[in-house]
């Protein structure tokens, strides 16, 4: 059975919300512009489940129009399940809607969960708005390791220089995978301290790490 906007409409009516998650997915089949207007009344559905489909494609559907997408996804940062506010902030970033990064910040603030926190510290790097910088800087003392190896990763993304001072001393830090993102960081970063501490890391006793700064050495 060929998947068209009629049919996908169809499942997207239904009382089922599995048939509503399906038809959610069939979207990727259509023309975007098409599936873009289908999922605009699914995204305040009653189950968090669809509505955590439908927020992960804007991601790429959103482009074709920043400013509703930006206003839909501001919304959702207020949804009352985590797993749709992560998937917002990531569509945000994916999308470099800069200008919801207060409402990002806010939310890093105020929320309890550790996904959404990593999800807006993740996004951080994509954004790319040099806002960041600060909120970076707080995440690399969570006391969630995640959260910190993703602020790693954003400064690294960010192309903020100052970063590099913040960031050397995880060049010790015990867990391999951190100093693996720290060597990425440095790489994109740059500069004399950067590649100080890249060619400490060359000889890093986890091969993975070596390799990678030995990479990255400029």
């Amino acid at each position: 059975m060929s998947v068209t906007p009629e049919s996908v409409q169809q499942l997207l009516s239904s009382e089922d919300y599995g048939n509503r998650i399906s038809g959610v997915n069939q979207l990727r089949q259509l023309e975007p512009a098409v599936a873009f207007e289908l999922i605009q009344p699914v995204i305040n559905d009653p189950s968090a489940r669809v509505r955590y489909a439908a927020v992960s494609q804007l991601d790429t559907l959103g482009g074709l129009d920043l400013q509703k997408t930006l206003a839909v996804l501001r919304g959702r940062l207020q949804d009352p399940e985590p797993d749709v506010q992560a998937a917002a902030a990531d569509a945000l970033g994916a999308l470099k809607l800069t200008e919801a990064f207060e409402e990002l910040q806010q939310l890093y603030h105020q929320t309890p969960e550790w996904l959404v926190k990593f999800s807006i510290i993740a996004t951080l790097g994509e954004l790319g708005d040099p806002r960041s910088f600060s909120l970076l800087e707080e995440a690399l003392s969570s006391d969630i390791s995640l959260v910190q190896t993703a602020a790693i990763s954003s400064f690294g993304e960010l192309g903020d220089t100052r970063a590099v001072s913040l960031l050397t001393p995880y060049a010790t830090d015990p867990d391999w995978q951190v100093r693996y993102r720290l060597v990425q960081a440095l790489g994109n970063l740059g500069g004399e301290e950067a590649n100080s501490t890249l060619a400490t890391l060359a000889n890093d006793s986890v091969e993975q790490v070596a390799k990678e700064a030995q990479a990255n050495l400029k």
